[in-house]
Order: C-alpha cells, then sequence, then structure tokens
C-alpha cells in the first residue's frame, strides 16, 4: 500500500498541473467573428472586419476574386481587438477569398482565410454615361433695344440742298426763279443791240 501511494501521488500531482496549464497553454488569440462571415452570400461589400480575441498587430490581407484574381485593397488598420480593410472598388459578381495573417499580442503569429459570394453584380460606371441626358434648351433672349440716337444703315442724311431749300420755305422769303433773271437779260441785251445800231444809221442829207 505505502509503494502504491507512492507512485499514484507525483502521476495525480502531474495530471493536475496540466490540466491547470493546458488552458492557458492553449488559449492563444484567435479569430473571433468576421464581416462577411465564411460561406456568406452578399449584395455587395464594402469594408472587411475581422474581429479577434485580443490585440492584434502587423495586420495583412489579402483578397482574390473570381478566377483567382487579386482585388485591390486599402491599407489594413487595427482598431482594437479589429483590423478593418476596404476594397477599392465596388465587387463585381462572382466567389471571393480572403486571406488573413496577423501577429498575435503574445508574439505568436496567426492566420485564417474565409470565403464569400457576391450574387448582385457591380454597377457599370458606364451604364451612366450612355443614359442620354436631357439638357434643358436656353430660352432664347430677347434682343436689346437700339439705342434711339442709332439710324438704320439704309438712311441717308438729308443732302444739303434739301437744307436750304426747306430752310427757304420756311423763312418765306424765297428770290425770283433763275428762268426770270435768265429772260431779263435776253431782253436787255436785245434792246441794247437795236439802240447801238440806230446811232450808227447815217442821217440823209438835206438840199
Amino acid at each position: 500500500m505505502t509503494f502504491l501511494r507512492r507512485a499514484l501521488v507525483p502521476a495525480v500531482g502531474t495530471v493536475l498541473v496540466l490540466l491547470l496549464t493546458s488552458p492557458a497553454a492553449l488559449a492563444h488569440d484567435r479569430l473571433k467573428a468576421s464581416n462577411p462571415a465564411d460561406r456568406a452570400k452578399l449584395k455587395s461589400l464594402e469594408t472587411i472586419e475581422l474581429e479577434f480575441t485580443s490585440h492584434m498587430q502587423l495586420p495583412t490581407i489579402v483578397l482574390d476574386g473570381p478566377g483567382g484574381k487579386p482585388v485591390p485593397l486599402d491599407k489594413p488598420r487595427v482598431q482594437g481587438n479589429k483590423v478593418f480593410a476596404r476594397p477599392t472598388g465596388a465587387l463585381p459578381e462572382g466567389r471571393y477569398r480572403i486571406a488573413w495573417r496577423v501577429v498575435s499580442s503574445d508574439g505568436h503569429p496567426i492566420q485564417g482565410e474565409l470565403a464569400f459570394t457576391i450574387t448582385a453584380p457591380a454597377p457599370s460606371p458606364s451604364a451612366s454615361e450612355e443614359t442620354p441626358t436631357e439638357t434643358p434648351t436656353p430660352a432664347s433672349s430677347p434682343e436689346p433695344p437700339q439705342p434711339a440716337s442709332a439710324q438704320p444703315a439704309s438712311a441717308q442724311p438729308p443732302s444739303s440742298s434739301s437744307s436750304t431749300a426747306a430752310a427757304t420755305e420756311a423763312d418765306g422769303t424765297s428770290g425770283p426763279p433763275g428762268w426770270l433773271w435768265a429772260a431779263l437779260a435776253v431782253v436787255l441785251a436785245g434792246g441794247a443791240g437795236v439802240l447801238f445800231a440806230a446811232r450808227r444809221k447815217p442821217r440823209p442829207d438835206r438840199g
């Protein structure tokens, strides 16, 4: 009995030590939740969110799209126990895979993968460009009125003769017409000629 007790005491002590220390040894930091969840089906995704059981550092997130093509992401940022990353554009329809890697609070790196599906296609930027948009027709503005001093191009300034005639008629002192002066000159010239011929005619001698 003494030998049996001596053998059991160390064994029981070892089991107790293992039971007490194993949770601490196995309690490494881990992924607690994620958005999107693994194998989720979404219509769209704007931000990848990973929540861990403790504060993480040096996060790395890689996103692969349909056909295994890499999808650009913004630089991951840490806020408390969460890590965030945003795609730089809208995600088209298809299957995606998230691969992540972080360093836990005890310096141990952990990593994992998530898969999700986008069920609705992303809006195409060219669709809005191809859609014709009606542009309002600007109302025709009325022509500005011309200044009172402006004259039409076809209007001619009144001639000086017209102005003189108008001024004469307005005064009511018009002189004799030119043809009357011409007739009077002819009559005077004829009379002068007759008078000159009469003076030169020889007088008859008286016997």
